[in-house]
């Protein structure tokens, strides 16, 4: 369900009608505030609490808000409608704005080197001072501008000196691993050499010394038993 509706009138206990303004001032500021933003209305409020201490709020100049209201009130006295008041008002403001963007541009032409033969020795002093500021701060940037590069190059610079350092360090991993590999890969074959060459030695020894044995037997056993040879000749 939702709330009563609250009866409008004056509430009698000072506290809560105190709390009440407080309460209901700071949501008016607010309304207020939010209708000059969204609106893009010049707002103005004013409002005095019962001990008599203001509270005002305006977007613009306040004064310059309420001389408005005055003006336009005085023109409606004298049957002047508001719409005429803000068409002249808003007329008054668009001829002071072309009058500023003719100022600028005849400047920014004044800047440019053009038509500076209608300005006096003041005005022409004034544009020589303006370009000097510009060309400073023109400079001013430059320099930033380059002190940036110059930063970002010398951490682009770090950043490739270490992955160099990366890449050397893999490198010689790489090597260091070949060269490894390739000495277990020798070592093995010298091994495997060796092996063979102890295999051969041995086979041809054991086919001398057959051979030897056989040919003592054929000649009487001279030669294979050298003690029988010399009881045979003593």
């Amino acid at each position: 369900m939702g709330r009563g509706k609250i009866e409008i009138k004056r509430i009698e206990n000072s506290t809560n009608r105190q709390v009440t303004f407080c309460k209901r001032r700071n949501g008016l500021l607010k309304k207020a505030y939010e209708l000059s933003v969204l609106c893009d209305a010049e707002v103005a409020l004013i409002v005095f609490s019962t001990r008599g201490r203001l509270y005002e709020y305006a977007n613009n100049n306040i004064r310059s808000t309420i001389e408005r209201y005055k003006k336009a009130s005085s023109d409606n006295s004298n049957t002047s409608s508001v719409q005429e008041i803000n068409a002249a008002y808003y007329q008054q403001e668009s001829a002071k704005l072309r009058q500023q963007i003719q100022t600028i541009q005849n400047s920014n032409r004044n800047l440019m080197g053009d038509s500076l033969s209608t300005l006096s020795v003041k005005e022409l002093k004034q544009v020589e001072n303006r370009l000097e500021k510009a060309i400073s701060r023109i400079r001013s940037k430059k320099h930033e501008l380059l002190l940036a590069e110059i930063e970002n190059l010398q951490k682009r610079e770090i950043e490739i000196d270490n992955d160099n350092i990366y890449l050397r360090a893999k490198v010689a991993e790489v090597e260091r691993f070949q060269q490894h590999h390739h000495q277990m890969v020798s070592g093995s074959e010298i091994n495997a050499i060796e092996a063979l060459a102890s295999r051969n030695y041995f086979a041809h020894s054991i086919m001398i010394n057959g051979s030897g044995s056989g040919s003592g037997s054929g000649n009487g056993g001279s030669y294979s038993d050298p003690d029988k040879k010399i009881h045979h000749l003593g």
